[in-house]
Formats: C-alpha cells, sequence, structure tokens
C-alpha cells in the first residue's frame, strides 16, 4: 500500500485534535472564555508534544494507536444504521421491484448502492430523490439515458416500495 507519511501525519494530527476538542466538548457544553481557554491551552500542549516526541505523540492520546481505527473511521454511521439496513433487507428480497434493481445494477456493488440510496432518501423533494435514483441506477456499465423510460419506471418503482418500508 502506497502512502504518503505526511498525508498520515496530517491526518492523524487532525483527528487527535478533532478527538480532544470533541472530547472536551462533550464534557463543558458550555461556551464561555473558561472553557475556551481550557480547549486552547489542551490543543497547545497537544502541539508542543508533537514538537517535543513527533509522531509518537499520539500515545498520549490513542489508548489503540496500532489498531485499524483509521480503517474503520466512519464505519459507525453505516453500521446500526436501520433505515440503510431496510434498504439492504430489500435490495436483497424477493420483491420484483428488487429483483430488477439487481439486474439492472449487474456487477455493482449492491452495498454502495444501498448507502446511496440512503444517502439520497434524506433529501426532502421527491422530484430530487427521483432525479439522484435515476443517475444512480444510469451510472455503469449500462449506457442507458437517464431519461429511458424503463429506468424512469424503475426508479419510480424503487421510490414507491422504499416509502412503503421506510
Amino acid at each position: 500500500m502506497d502512502f504518503d507519511v505526511q498525508d498520515l501525519y496530517s491526518s492523524l494530527h487532525t483527528y487527535l485534535l478533532i478527538t480532544a476538542f470533541m472530547a472536551h466538548n462533550r464534557e463543558t457544553h458550555t461556551c464561555n472564555n473558561v472553557n475556551f481557554a481550557e480547549a486552547l491551552a489542551t490543543a497547545r500542549q497537544m502541539q508542543q508534544n508533537w514538537l517535543t516526541y513527533g509522531i509518537d505523540f499520539v500515545n498520549f492520546y490513542v489508548e489503540d494507536v496500532n489498531g485499524d481505527w483509521l480503517e474503520t473511521w466512519g464505519n459507525d454511521e453505516i453500521l446500526g444504521n436501520s433505515r440503510l439496513d431496510a434498504i439492504k433487507e430489500f435490495l436483497v428480497s424477493d420483491d420484483n421491484v428488487a429483483v430488477k434493481v439487481r439486474e439492472y445494477l449487474g456487477e455493482r456493488s449492491l452495498f454502495d448502492f444501498a448507502v446511496s440510496l440512503e444517502a439520497y432518501w434524506k433529501s426532502p423533494e421527491i422530484d430530487d430523490r427521483l432525479a439522484a435514483v435515476k443517475n444512480l441506477l444510469a451510472t455503469g456499465e449500462n449506457n442507458v439515458h437517464k431519461d429511458d423510460i424503463s429506468l424512469v419506471n424503475l426508479a419510480n418503482s424503487l421510490l414507491v416500495k422504499l416509502a412503503d418500508i421506510l
């Protein structure tokens, strides 16, 4: 795996600053000068540790520094998401629309499709959802225009089914 050490340092530094600030923020919930001063002192101490110890400064701030936290960062947004779980369950079901969607997707990742659908579902406008689902379905090897009637019908059917289950 090729990676830039400087990018890793920068990402790690940013992660630690955010983690330290968020941990401090959760404890106080107020925004007066004393709390800001404490947060600033924490950030300055972290920066000083960075300058003094180099990359080893992370050992002061991260319990499982050698773990897979970087690879799994953001998974908590995906895991335990009941709407995403319902979409995934529907997409692997024997429902006619789900079968057509799987056929239409071909070799594309069903999980990635489900994650995108869940994100698009957050849009309050039906037309925006429809356009997003049409674009999502049209992406890939199918080379079908997004205004193709079969694509529009499939997108509409999928949105109706999702409205029923979500």
